[in-house]
């Protein structure tokens, strides 16, 4: 695989920019923008299209194979949620990985995952191409990007849409034409996985008038018949591991906290996001199991981690967050940041308990492995004073 460049625009695949003989992976989530993109690379003569279509736990996705079939390419599917629990959600976690103290972050985790998996899959089919759908307006178009740069992946990549965006309705209308009726019409754009749910565009362009529809939210839909309830997280060496002292698998225990917690209409957030310029997009999620998870986390630290440590851990964390952010999940300074995360996990042990409400969660209990924490402040007082003075006689 020769390095020769980055791909921006449909009009690079028509003219032949991207080898058209040799296989071509694309990301494929059964939406209007990735099947468009399988359609025109047919149209431009590519023979052998490869629709990769990662599973991170997310919303069901649509019936792939009916428009891989249609549109004659090869469908690929991977199931890579305990993968993304294992190795991205949890670090996430450790970091207390959250934009500017507004809302957990999410797609910043994910895309460099599907990154690695589509080069891997890439590698594997012998493509010198690997296409994805993100346009300028979304930062996924950054981290995916980033995340096969730095990976080093030497073929061609890169969104077709970055500088040739195609209007919804002549992809709708062009569709048709092949019996492609792919999406309804648009109402928001979405993204999922088993971390977050995700909507920004359509009616939630503007920030200054974004009322949320009930019916987008999934998770973090209130139960009629809710109660208050108690609710056990542990953790070990800084891991979600057990839900009221059930060990769970770290993918399966997000599941299980985002029906639970959610059903008390907990985990909602909303902020605005930057793009590269500067300028600023909205953008709306629902978090349940993540909203209690970092709590939880950093209810943890506290009770185990040196004051001092958190204070710096604290800034170490915006540095974390800031290199997924921009794409550089696999970049020098964010492993560097995770080393140091890493190092502070292992004394982060224990169990937090929770009481869940419509107005929010409490603590009730923590119990630490190895706390730093003061149980009876009467005792403590006495045994420091005599230690002091025993300290003082001892030196006079």
């Amino acid at each position: 695989m020769g390095n020769r460049g980055l791909i921006r625009s449909f009009r690079q695949i028509e003219k032949g920019e991207i080898d058209q003989r040799r296989p071509v992976v694309t990301l494929f989530s059964g939406g209007l923008d990735s099947t468009y993109l399988l359609y025109r690379l047919r149209q431009a003569g590519v023979d052998e299209v490869h629709a990769l279509s990662v599973d991170l736990g997310g919303d069901e996705a649509p019936e792939l194979t009916d428009i891989a079939d249609t549109l004659g390419v090869h469908l690929h599917t991977v199931d890579a949620r305990d993968l993304f629990a294992d190795e991205f959600v949890a670090p996430a976690i450790a970091a207390h990985a959250v934009y500017l103290d507004t809302h957990p972050i999410s797609s910043s985790l994910s895309r460099p995952l599907i990154a690695r998996i589509a080069m891997e899959k890439a590698e594997h089919l012998g493509a010198p191409t690997v296409l994805h759908t993100a346009n300028r307006s979304q930062n996924s178009l950054r981290r995916l990007n980033g995340a096969l740069e730095l990976l080093g992946f030497a073929g061609d990549y890169g969104s077709p849409y970055d500088l040739e965006p195609v209007d919804r309705d002549e992809k709708m209308r062009e569709l048709k034409t092949l019996g492609l009726d792919v999406v309804a019409a648009r109402v928001v754009s979405g993204d999922s996985n088993l971390w977050c749910r995700e909507f920004e565009s359509g009616y939630l362009d503007d920030p200054e008038s974004h009322a949320v529809p009930e019916d987008l939210y999934r998770w973090s839909v209130p139960d009629a018949d809710r109660r208050d309830d108690g609710i056990e997280i542990s953790l070990r060496g800084g891991v979600p591991v057990a839900v009221d002292g059930e060990e769970l698998p770290l993918a399966a225990l997000v599941a299980r906290l985002n029906r639970r917690v959610g059903r008390h209409g907990l985990g909602r957030s909303s902020g605005l996001e930057h793009l590269p310029g500067g300028a600023k997009v909205l953008e709306v999620r629902e978090t349940p199991a993540a909203w209690l998870l970092l709590r939880s986390h950093r209810v943890l630290e506290s009770a185990t981690l040196d004051a001092e440590l958190i204070r710096e851990k604290l800034h170490i964390e915006q540095l974390w967050v800031r290199e997924a952010l921009e794409g550089r999940w696999f970049g020098e300074l964010h492993a560097a940041c995770q080393a140091f995360i890493a190092s502070t996990a292992p004394a982060v042990s224990g169990t937090v308990r929770w009481h869940l409400s419509q107005a929010g969660a409490n603590t009730t209990s923590v119990v630490a492995a190895r706390p730093r924490y003061v149980r009876d402040r009467e005792h403590w007082e006495k045994s420091s004073i005599q230690e002091e003075l025993g300290l003082l006689t001892s030196g006079a």
